[in-house]
């Protein structure tokens, strides 16, 4: 009875390490070639004090997608994507602003909070096709302008970035 205990209790705990060294994982390293570098203040890396996604690994996240009327496409365009706040979730990030980074450079900063009050996408496609670099992909935050006289000014169409490469949580 005693050597059934102890086998009991020996399984659990090796159980119970296996749980927590999976919480404790970070995130997996891209085996691709990467489209988005994430920094600052996140919990879960998978290069140094970085997370680097590639493609797939944006795929791999629950997507999402809306239609909506732009300034940069003459008739409502669908866009499809993960939503922002899952991205931030995947990383753990702790932030209140995100720093946006395009291929040319452009900059931008973006609330964390308009990523759940909003239902912000990052685009990885655009009419169910992969966003290429020179139509403003691969990657593209976008936000659902149609579903508010709000979002329809000029602070939150210079927020929709797109060639996004990297982003910085502070």
């Amino acid at each position: 009875m005693l050597k059934i205990r102890r086998t009991i209790i020996t399984g659990g705990l090796l159980l119970a390490g296996f749980a927590f060294s999976g919480a404790a994982l970070a995130l997996d390293a891209p085996k691709e070639r990467p489209v988005l570098t994430i920094s600052g203040k996140i919990a879960a890396t998978n290069a140094g004090n970085t997370a680097i996604f590639d493609m797939k690994m944006i795929e791999a996240l629950p997507q999402h997608s809306f239609t909506t009327s732009t300034p940069w496409f003459d008739k409502p365009v669908k866009f499809t994507g993960p939503l922002l706040s899952d991205v931030m979730a995947a990383v753990k990030a702790s932030g209140t602003v995100l720093g946006a980074l395009a291929i040319n450079d452009y900059r931008i900063e973006i609330p964390l909070s308009d990523t759940a009050k909003h239902e912000v996408i990052m685009a990885r496609l655009i009419n169910d096709q992969p966003i290429r670099v020179r139509d403003k992909g691969p990657l593209f935050i976008i936000y659902p302008f149609d579903r508010s006289i709000e979002l329809r000014s000029s602070t939150y169409y210079e927020r929709s970035i797109w060639q996004l490469k990297a982003l910085e949580v502070q």
